[in-house]
């Protein structure tokens, strides 16, 4: 037996909420479920799972159907509804990382988060009736500057599909469907959300942009957060026909200060009316509820963070064991100095500097979220299926460096025969048996000549005993300087050394870049 707050609530067969009703209670559970066990009787009734809990299935059937109405009332409104991928860092017995592995949602865990999201908006509605002043969980729509962005990049890609200057949440849900089964759906979805705004606590309720809710709040959640708690002791002091009275909050840190100017900046710009008014006696009471969604925003990000840093430096410690090792993997974001990786296996990003890519020169494509080579015209974008190794992990830093790993001579190969075709080294021939041994250059050099190498100096000694000028000219088509030993001239030996060593250091280069 539990103390609790119910929020009980009618809900029609289209997914609407008829009505609605808040009171404090005693919980008795009858039973405790595992998502994974309710997720197997709702896919089988009559399976293993059902039947050990067979009194209770008929109760998760009708919930599945409120579950099923819920979901047709969320696409009716447009909801936005991307999946995305959340990892689970799986420990041995004595603490060691044994492996990282993709987070599955199931159909309880949507069924409980749908039910979640109706008593959200029941109490969010419950508090703006009342009049009385409470925090609300407010997403704003993408500024006019993120719009242009998202604008531009539908329409480098190519897409039918936009946004208006005030889109709606079904303009982005429809673009997220239309493209779901396209290659590059990841990097789309993927600019999609990068254009919204991330969601605050405020008592000023101007609705939900993603979720497309006119109000909501934080009532219930998986894990209990203090503004549930501020909304419940609203809820209670309601019901009870009283003010409820903020306690005093710690003093503002510096998460709350940058999110405080992040608001200001915003003060100007235009949003919904306010749904609960204040009156001047009000004045000291709105402010009050403000500094307390400052507070929990600002909480909020900080735990975010914190959470962010923990896991980097685990899957750091993690990846420590796979240096030098190769894995495949996917460009998950693309800047304007290198590609962020995240491995398929793993689930673990890092970077691969813009130098690592090979001898050419890359332009970041802001509109397309992509980096071209200036003359080859290779191009990296979100999606971009790619091999890489483990080249560094700094553990301090929370940071891993790849290095991209060619298959079987591919384009860095290529990359590299045409920059020093470029600098004028010879064609992609001669340009390979730069970096060999003396004695292989040779043998190159006279394979792409048709000629045996012996026939071939024999041939030159002849011609230089004829006539030094031959000698000379022989000397200047740069073939005896890179093609074994010869007889030649004082100037052009001095040539021909000037001219390896100037090959050997652009080689050099070249690989340091790769």
């Amino acid at each position: 037996e539990r103390m609790c707050m119910v929020c009980d609530m009618l809900i029609t067969a289209k997914g609407d909420i008829h009505a609605y009703q808040f009171y404090p209670a005693v919980m008795f559970s009858h039973a405790r479920f595992t998502y994974t066990e309710v997720a197997a009787i709702l896919s089988n009734t009559k399976g293993p799972e059902a039947a050990k809990r067979k009194a209770r299935v008929q109760d998760l059937l009708n919930l599945s159907d409120v579950y099923k109405a819920l979901l047709s009332s969320r696409a009716v409104r447009g909801a936005v509804d991307f999946e995305t991928t959340e990892t689970q860092i799986v420990c041995d017995e004595n603490g060691r990382i044994e492996k990282i592995i993709a987070r599955t949602r199931n159909e309880a865990h949507r069924l409980i988060e749908e039910a979640m999201l109706a008593a959200n908006v029941c109490s969010a509605d419950y508090i703006a009736q009342s009049k009385h002043a409470g925090l609300f969980r407010v997403h704003e729509g993408p500024t006019p500057e993120k719009i242009e962005t998202l604008r531009n990049y539908l329409k480098a890609t190519g897409l039918p599909q936009t946004i208006g200057d005030e889109p709606k949440p079904g303009e982005f849900q429809t673009i997220a469907l239309a493209t779901k089964d396209r290659p590059d759906a990841l990097q789309i979805h993927s600019m999609l959300l990068r254009s919204m705004s991330q969601a605050i606590y405020t008592p000023a309720n101007s609705g939900h942009f993603g979720l497309a809710y006119d109000a909501y709040t934080h009532f219930t959640s998986p894990i209990r957060r203090y503004p549930d708690l501020l909304v419940h002791r609203v809820i209670k002091a309601i019901l009870n026909s009283r003010k409820y009275k903020l306690p005093v909050l710690p003093l503002p840190g510096e998460a709350h200060e940058k999110l405080a100017k992040r608001l200001a900046s915003r003060a100007s710009k235009k949003v919904a009316e306010p749904t609960v008014k204040f009156s001047k006696s009000q004045t000291e009471e709105n402010l009050a509820w403000q500094a307390a969604g400052l507070h929990c925003s600002a909480n909020e990000r900080r735990a975010d963070e914190a959470s962010r840093d923990v896991e980097a430096w685990l899957k750091c410690k993690y990846m420590r064991e796979y240096l030098g090792e190769e894995f495949d993997g996917v460009v998950s974001s693309v800047t304007s100095f290198g590609l962020f990786i995240t491995l398929d296996a793993m689930y673990i990003e890092g970077l691969i500097h813009i130098t690592e890519l090979g001898g050419e020169y890359f332009k970041f494509d802001e509109a397309r979220q992509e980096l071209r080579g200036e003359r080859t015209g290779i191009k990296y974008a979100i999606g971009t299926k790619v091999r890489v190794q483990v080249s560094k992990v700094d553990l301090d830093a929370r940071k891993i460096d790849f290095r991209f790993v060619q298959k079987g001579g591919g384009k860095g190969d290529d990359l590299l025969a045409r920059a020093m075709k470029d600098k004028g080294y010879g064609g992609e021939k001669s340009s390979a048996s730069y970096g060999a041994p003396r004695s292989d250059r040779s043998k190159a050099s006279h394979a792409s000549s048709g000629k045996a190498p012996k026939s071939a100096i024999a041939d030159r000694k002849s011609k230089a005993k004829k006539s030094s000028k031959s000698a000379s000219a022989v000397s200047k088509t740069g073939l005896s300087s890179l093609s074994g030993p010869g007889p030649m001239t004082k100037s052009s030996a001095k040539v021909a050394a000037k001219k390896e060593n100037n090959a050997g250091a652009f080689k050099k280069k070249m690989k340091s870049r790769r």
